[in-house]
């Protein structure tokens, strides 16, 4: 279809790329975030192939591979320091056609507003209802603007407005059992490789390593807690030493390097996968569509394939918007239901819902070549739309 006047609401990663990608296919766009300053959810992200190659469609190879780590080998260390497994990446980058390049969100999103153009957001724009008609939607905003388009597309998180609207309903999102510190660290030979992403596995509990551009590591710490415990950065610190005591010597480093004023510390959570992502002009994109843990690392490559099958499908369809957006729900809504649920069961393994589960999975890992990790990750990559 030509000439397609697109809304999009939200301005994360999963708009600002549906946006570049909407607008490079001819359609006008217009992009609406409700903050009045575009700050990314998180200090990194995990951009297997699958994302990866969305960006290069896009034009943007060279600009993502400068930014992303150069992450060539992944090591599993006991949360003593044995270690359990090191394996080369490149038998899966061989397997999928492109490098992983984990990068830092804020690096990201000025690669994605330099590219749109940063002029081109609006900001402070809060969506509070949606309209629409046999010829148009309507987006309506707490300022009494309106945006009116032939499609809009909700991009507006794991909190969406425009999620409620397509479901006539809002949802709860379901807390997934542990407690996530991240952040990003200058990189040094005395926590982990430079080319590796380290992982520290025991009491049910992950320390990990991974880099990103700039000479950093993007950290994590996961711990199984109960949901509403109440922290504060100025105590961070004390209390990843007293989660992680007895933990291996790199893993005490990094957690008097970070900084805890820098550090986000977030609750876990995900949604039921949804039956529903469109409702006639209106399509739901990202996290807004598929809230998932992290820990699959696909919850932002899968924003990336909706961008990509979403614009092909307005591009290819010409028998209505509606249809379209149809085409684009029933090609997504079993693929992004399956990441769902098994990032959901892997954290249950990892995090230990069934402590024998986690034991046996530490056990594994010793007997690890990288073959089933690989082979693992390479199937999730292969089962989305740029297999």
């Amino acid at each position: 279809m030509k000439d397609l006047k697109v809304v999009i609401i939200g301005a994360g990663m999963g708009g600002l790329t549906s946006a570049i990608a909407l607008r490079q296919a001819g359609y006008k766009v217009e992009i609406y975030e409700k903050v009045n300053k575009i700050r990314p959810a998180g200090a990194a992200i995990s951009l297997w192939s699958n994302g990866v190659k969305v960006l290069n469609s896009l034009g943007l190879s060279q600009e993502i591979a400068s930014i992303g780590g150069k992450m060539e080998r992944t090591v599993y260390y006991s949360h003593t320091g044995e270690k359990l497994t090191d394996f080369s990446l490149q038998p899966l980058i061989d397997r999928v056609g492109q490098k992983p390049y984990p990068v830092a969100r804020t690096d990201l999103q000025e690669m994605l507003l330099n590219t749109l153009g940063a002029n081109n957001v609006h900001l402070n724009a809060k969506c509070i209802g949606v309209e629409q008609d046999s010829n148009s939607v309507t987006a309506a905003f707490e300022d009494g603007h309106k945006a009116t388009g032939d499609v809009l597309i909700g991009a507006d998180g794991t909190h969406s407005v425009i999620r409620s609207y397509v479901l006539g309903k809002a949802i709860e999102r379901r807390y997934v059992g542990y407690v996530n510190w991240n952040g990003l660290v200058t990189a040094s030979d005395d926590l982990a490789p430079g080319n590796t992403w380290a992982v520290y596995v025991g009491e049910h509990k992950r320390a990990s390593m991974m880099p990103v551009g700039g000479d950093r590591y993007y950290f994590f710490f996961d711990v199984p807690m109960p949901k509403g415990s109440v922290s504060s950065p100025e105590t961070y610190r004390e209390e990843l030493s007293s989660f992680f005591k007895g933990w291996a010597e790199p893993v005490q480093k990094l957690i008097q390097r970070l900084d805890p004023m820098k550090t986000n510390r977030v609750e876990i959570h995900d949604i039921e996968p949804l039956q529903t992502l469109v409702r006639d002009r209106v399509a739901l994109l990202g996290d807004a569509a598929h809230g998932t843990a992290p820990d699959l690392g696909q919850g932002g490559c899968q924003a990336m394939e909706d961008v990509l099958v979403l614009t092909n499908y307005l591009q290819t369809t010409n028998l209505s918007v509606a249809d379209a957006l149809k085409r684009y729900e029933t090609a997504r809504k079993d693929r992004v239901a399956d990441i769902i649920t098994r990032a959901r069961k892997r954290s249950d393994m990892t995090h230990g819902k069934a402590p024998e589960v986690t034991q046996q999975w530490y056990e594994a890992l010793k007997h690890e070549d990288g073959t089933d990790i690989m082979d693992a990750i390479s199937k999730t990559i292969l089962a989305g739309p740029l297999n």
